[in-house]
């Protein structure tokens, strides 16, 4: 269904070695300019995406995942700094703006944005919301186009696709709305999807749906996808590799198996704490992070989750760890008392002992403490 030429841009970009990775994310830094000074969104990011591969970036609120994805895509507004590299299938684009990026929206790159209702346009029929993306960026007819937008929106499930075309988005429930965001998406044969947390305005039962969509269209397609989401849950067994972010950097990344059988950093711990299970007994309470995420603007010296960590020491608040590499291959973390290791129990137990954390943080046995703002392990 994909020609071969682009109607804007001239001719599509020349296909690197199948072999070769079809992402590399290279100490990647997206700064916003505000008048209290530089917010470090993502701060010294990397990694690397093979095709038709799925990487979960995970973390919570505020953690820069969205940020990370819009630097990749170059949708960022003005009052930004970017450094670091960007190489899809071996270009260079990290710092390519506007125009430049044209060449790959759509054709190469898509995103599945949070919120279908304020991504469509509430004036405009989906079938010609398809059809343009079709015909800006592809040198087809009127007629392929319509038979192209018809056949996207029964791939994705639509139900009566042919009606659903001469209709609004306000028509369409929230799942058929963002199944029409995929559609978009896809119309154009993508080798790299984005979904921004393309889930949250979705009851359980749809998202479980989407997430299904998307797993499916990304094997038929072999389509490389970067899913980002703040649930651990989501990610499980829809990826390939998970990376844990958290104040704009990354803290851990692994193989998906691996990471939620060897979790090493305490914020992943905290994260996968943080999600209920069925086995719990009714009405109990929830383990949560306690407190914030640090001030981007005037991050913290040390550990940045040291302030909210359980096993947090003195040598946490002075010095920063590295992104270091594990003995299992493909695992890495920033952490000097990694869960499961020796000195992780050490550290945990002297914080134990003591009723709290090198910082100050309350620490206490589980089951010891019900006060809120305490952290219970």
């Amino acid at each position: 269904m994909s020609p071969r030429r682009q109607k804007n841009g001239g001719t599509r970009f020349p296909d690197a070695p199948l072999d070769g990775p079809l992402l590399e994310v290279d100490n990647v830094k997206t700064m916003f300019k505000t008048p209290r000074g530089l917010v470090h969104a993502v701060d010294g990011v990397e990694f690397t995406l093979e095709r038709g591969k799925t990487i979960g970036i995970v973390g919570e609120s505020g953690c820069g995942k969205s940020v990370l994805s819009r630097s990749i895509m170059g949708l960022l507004p003005n009052n930004v700094v970017r450094e670091g590299s960007i190489r899809f299938e071996g270009n260079e684009i990290g710092h390519a703006v506007g125009e430049e990026m044209r060449h790959f929206w759509g054709t190469q790159m898509s995103m599945v944005f949070q919120d279908p209702m304020t991504s469509l346009n509430p004036v405009m029929r989906i079938g010609n919301q398809i059809t343009e993306s079709l015909r800006y960026h592809l040198d087809v007819s009127k007629d392929y186009a319509n038979e192209a937008a018809l056949a996207l929106l029964q791939s994705v499930g639509i139900p009566e696709a042919k009606r659903r075309l001469r209709e609004y988005p306000h028509q369409l429930s929230g799942g058929m709305r963002q199944r029409v965001m995929i559609a978009i998406a896809l119309a154009c044969g993508p080798k790299l999807l984005f979904a921004d947390e393309p889930t949250t305005a979705l009851d359980v039962t749809v998202q479980a749906q989407i997430l299904d969509l998307l797993q499916q269209q990304q094997r038929e397609r072999f389509m490389a996808m970067v899913l980002v989401t703040h649930d651990l849950g989501v990610v499980a067994g829809r990826t390939d590799d998970i990376a844990v972010m958290y104040a704009g950097r990354i803290v851990e990344k692994a193989p998906t198996r691996l990471l939620f059988s060897e979790t090493r950093h305490p914020y992943t711990e905290a994260l996968l704490k943080s999600i209920p299970k069925l086995a719990q007994p009714s009405h109990m309470r929830l383990d949560a992070i306690a407190g914030r995420p640090p001030d981007l603007v005037n991050p913290p010296p040390g550990c940045k989750f040291a302030p909210r960590c359980p096993y947090a020491q003195a040598r946490c608040l002075v010095e920063e760890p590295p992104l270091d590499d594990s003995a299992t291959p493909g695992h890495a973390f920033r952490c000097f008392y990694p869960v499961g290791s020796n000195e992780g129990k050490d550290a945990l137990a002297r914080n134990l002992a003591a009723g709290a954390t090198a910082s100050g943080r309350p620490v206490f046995a589980e089951g010891d403490a019900l006060a809120t703002g305490t952290v219970v392990v």
